[in-house]
């Protein structure tokens, strides 16, 4: 018997493309009108565990709540907003965290820092850290550093993947 072998298709992409793509895609499902983030764990051996973005806590209705930026810190979203990493480590149900990796599209502040690293995540890829330098940023490195916790920035490969949805 002549079996012909055919190549494997060489364009596919690589699974921090892949779970970065995830991350993104989980953001759109924010309703927040300012900033859309999404997370997604990842266990050692690439299997997706879990998806988080950001907007408010189950059974509060997000159309009852602040969305603003500014003004009085109670009619702000900032003490209702819960932050996709800390959803994502919410959403679990498979017990524990220890190893795994998370993808983020914005870099942690230090309250989803702590999060990740008492849940057992070990590595953090982020793809952009627009508050670089803020006290909330720089805490948030420290406490990784502190805790061994690997953070990178994703490389943006510039692949374009067109979903119609």
């Amino acid at each position: 018997m002549n079996v012909k072998m055919v190549p494997k298709r060489s364009d596919y992409i690589s699974w921090d493309e892949y779970f970065m793509g995830v991350s993104i895609l989980s953001a759109q499902r924010s309703k927040d009108p300012s900033t859309q983030v999404g997370a997604c764990i990842v266990s050692p051996d690439n299997k997706i565990l879990s998806m988080g973005y950001n907007g408010f806590p189950n059974g509060v209705s997000d159309d009852e709540f602040p969305w603003a930026r500014e003004g009085d810190e109670l009619d702000t979203k900032y003490p209702y907003v819960t932050h996709s990493e800390l959803n994502a480590i919410l959403n679990y149900r498979g017990g524990s965290l220890d190893g795994t990796k998370l993808y983020v599209s914005l870099f942690p502040c230090n309250e989803c820092a702590k999060a990740i690293i008492q849940a057992g995540i070990r590595t953090v890829v982020y793809a952009d850290d627009k508050y670089d330098g803020t006290p909330a940023n720089t805490a948030a490195k420290r406490l990784f550093n502190a805790a061994g916790v690997r953070y990178y920035k994703y490389q943006r490969s510039g692949k374009k993947i067109v979903i119609e949805l």
